[in-house]
C-alpha cells in the first residue's frame, strides 16, 4: 500500500526521449586545473540519504562552465505541469552524452571516493558510472522547482572503450556552479524527511560553488524542492549515480 500512496505524489517530469534531445553533444570545457583539487570526502547530511562532496569543482572551473553553458540553447520549462508532476519553472538543456558522463566519473576523483569501502554500502549495488543523460538547469529570479520525488530509471552505460552495461539510477547527483558568493540568493535544496512540507522539519542545503550533492532517489527518495531564486542565477549540472542491474 505504501508504494501505491507514493506513486500518487508529485514527481519530477520524465526525462526527454532521445529524439527530443540535441543530436550532437557540445564540446564541454576541459577540466582545468586537473581534478580533484582537494582530497574529496563524503560528508553525510542525512544518514544513508543525503551526502555532499565539497570543492568538487574549483571556483575557476565553475566560472568557465557557467560562461560556456550560457551559450547552450536552453529551453524554459512549461509553467503548467502534467497531472502528477511538480511545478518547475527554470531553463534547461538536456543531452545524451556518454563521453562526458564518463569524464565526470573517471577524471574528477568521483569514482575513487564513491567506491571507498566506508561508503560503498550507500549506493544500492555495484556502481558502474553516471547516467549519460546530462541535464543543465538555470534558475533565474522568480524560478523554482516545487516539492517532488525523483524516480529511478533503467539505463544502458557504454563508451567506445567498454561494452554496454545494463544499469539503474539510484542517487541523484547535483553539481552547483553558483552560490551566494556569486550573487545567487535563494535556490536552496530543501528536504522534508517525513513526506510533508514542514518548516520545523526541513533540511535546507545551501548552495556552495563547486559542491556536489547526492541524494537517494526511487522508492526511498525524500520529498524535496528547489527554493525560489530571488537574485542572481543558480546553475546546476545534473546526472545520476548508476548501479549494475
Amino acid at each position: 500500500m505504501a508504494k501505491d500512496k507514493k506513486d500518487k505524489r508529485s514527481r519530477a517530469a520524465p526525462s526527454a526521449t532521445p529524439t527530443q534531445m540535441p543530436k550532437a553533444p557540445p564540446s564541454w570545457p576541459p577540466f582545468k586545473p586537473p581534478l580533484p583539487v582537494v582530497d574529496l570526502t563524503v560528508d553525510t547530511l542525512v544518514q544513508d540519504k543525503i551526502v555532499v562532496l565539497r570543492s568538487f569543482f574549483p571556483r575557476s572551473l565553475c566560472r568557465d562552465y557557467v560562461s560556456f553553458l550560457r551559450e547552450l540553447p536552453l529551453v524554459t520549462t512549461p509553467g503548467k505541469p502534467k497531472r502528477g508532476e511538480a511545478v518547475r519553472v527554470n531553463d534547461r538543456y538536456q543531452v545524451d552524452d556518454p563521453k562526458f558522463a564518463d569524464r565526470l566519473w573517471n577524471e574528477t576523483g568521483l569514482k575513487e571516493v564513491v567506491l571507498r569501502d566506508e561508503v560503498a554500502h550507500l549506493w544500492g549495488g555495484e556502481v558502474v558510472g553516471l547516467n549519460p543523460n546530462i541535464r543543465i538547469y538555470r534558475y533565474s529570479p522568480g524560478q523554482y522547482f516545487d516539492a517532488h520525488y525523483d524516480d529511478s530509471n533503467n539505463v544502458t552505460l557504454s563508451t567506445d572503450s567498454s561494452p554496454a552495461v545494463s544499469a539503474k539510477t539510484t542517487w541523484t547527483l547535483l553539481l552547483y556552479l553558483t552560490s551566494p558568493a556569486d550573487g545567487c540568493i535563494g535556490g536552496e535544496t530543501v528536504f522534508y524527511p517525513h513526506d510533508r512540507r514542514s518548516a520545523k522539519e526541513e533540511i535546507a542545503v545551501s548552495l556552495e560553488t563547486g559542491m556536489l550533492l547526492l541524494h537517494k532517489h526511487g522508492q526511498d527518495c525524500m520529498l524535496h524542492e528547489a527554493r525560489e531564486v530571488t537574485a542572481g542565477e543558480k546553475w546546476v549540472i545534473r546526472t545520476d549515480l548508476c548501479v549494475k542491474r
